[in-house]
């Protein structure tokens, strides 16, 4: 794979004038925000105390073959069906984890939670999760680990004390400023963007928006946030919404940004159908195998993923390792494969690392 830090593109920005940023609602959570530097500075991730939960009477699971469940937020799209592909490869490269994925059809926070509660009265050993909503999901997965069950996040945290570990793709500052700084480079300092997310709970998506609009403000100030519209990772209901953006800004609109990998090819679309291209940018995160029409059409310049089977196969060493002891609070890193030392930030989360830019040179030579 080709790995590129975070400097390339991914998508969005946040509102400039006085009205907007009193808005109640921007699309983002209300957590505290870390914009980074306006400059290509790194940041050094801060050391912290261990925050995750524990299982109450876990059994000795070292060695053992466990049993395993992945509910992602759903399930049938290219992005979920990348990372049950690495939980897959992974627990066959183990050999000692039966892993299988059961998500919800759509992106479902109730019925999410309905199959947690169902493994966990079937009999699990480890349950593997990316949240719709990580307030809702907390209850089901605290009664996991009180029944003594391995719980590990990916994608989409939930709070930190509902599960041990959670697997994460990108910082959230660091990804706020490639999109931002992608998005200016496209439409220029003063463009006005609009941003179709999934749910306004989605937990990543949302604490994506907020660093971005943290970050746009320190940055790039002149830039103009127009609309953030819910599209529940459906790809007809994206469509609909890009193309309800295109037709209700007009020439104003400059860039969209597509915030799950649905929504940005379904804008990349809206945007080829409205003969837009190269009039309105988009920008977003996508697998290369739904951007590759739009991509070598010349609509899209370039998307930016981390590799989801990477991310999948991530998390379920990050469990095994939690199952065996190996992955205990005040680790610095965890052994993840063939992905080498993986670090632990922020207390209990695991980072991936960088993803990759996929562009017209590139893009063909993934399949994902």
């Amino acid at each position: 794979m080709h790995k590129i830090v975070l400097s390339a593109l991914l998508a969005l920005s946040f509102s400039t004038s006085l009205s907007h940023a009193q808005s109640a609602w921007t699309g983002g959570d209300d957590l505290p925000t870390n914009p980074l530097a306006c400059d290509a500075t790194p940041a050094t991730p801060a050391a912290a105390p261990y925050d995750g939960g524990e299982p109450t009477n876990a059994p000795d699971r070292k060695g053992k073959t466990i049993k395993v469940v992945d509910v992602p937020k759903l399930v049938g799209i290219g992005y979920f069906n990348a990372t049950s592909k690495g939980i897959a490869d992974a627990a066959a490269e183990m050999g000692n984890m039966d892993a299988k994925t059961d998500g919800p059809s759509k992106a479902n926070i109730d019925d999410q939670i309905t199959l947690i509660d169902n493994y966990i009265t079937s009999g699990v050993d480890g349950i593997l999760f990316a949240a719709n909503d990580p307030v809702a999901i907390a209850p089901v997965l605290k009664k996991a680990l009180a029944a003594g069950i391995n719980v590990v996040g990916y994608d989409a945290n939930s709070t930190p004390d509902a599960r041990q570990w959670f697997v994460n793709q990108a910082e959230f500052n660091g990804i706020a400023k490639a999109m931002v700084d992608s998005m200016a480079a496209e439409i220029g300092e003063d463009g006005a963007f609009a941003i179709v997310t999934s749910t306004f709970t989605t937990p990543n998506q949302a604490r994506w928006i907020s660093e971005m609009q943290a970050y746009q403000a320190k940055c790039h100030p002149n830039m103009k946030w127009l609309e953030t519209v819910e599209a529940q990772e459906d790809n007809i209901l994206s469509f609909n919404q890009a193309n309800t953006l295109i037709n209700k800004y007009g020439d104003e609109l400059k860039g969209i940004f597509g915030m799950t990998s649905v929504a940005t090819p379904a804008a990349a679309d809206a945007v080829t159908q409205a003969n837009k291209c190269g009039q309105v940018a988009v920008v977003g995160l996508a697998t290369p195998n739904a951007m590759k029409p739009y991509v070598n059409n010349d609509c899209v310049k370039s998307v930016v993923l981390w590799n989801p089977v990477d991310l999948g196969y991530a998390a379920a060493y990050v469990l095994r390792a939690v199952a065996d002891g190996d992955l205990k609070p005040g680790a610095t890193s965890v052994k993840a494969g063939k992905l080498g030392e993986l670090a632990v930030i922020n207390g209990s989360e695991v980072l991936l690392g960088a993803p990759t830019v996929f562009t017209k040179d590139n893009i063909n030579d993934f399949d994902f």
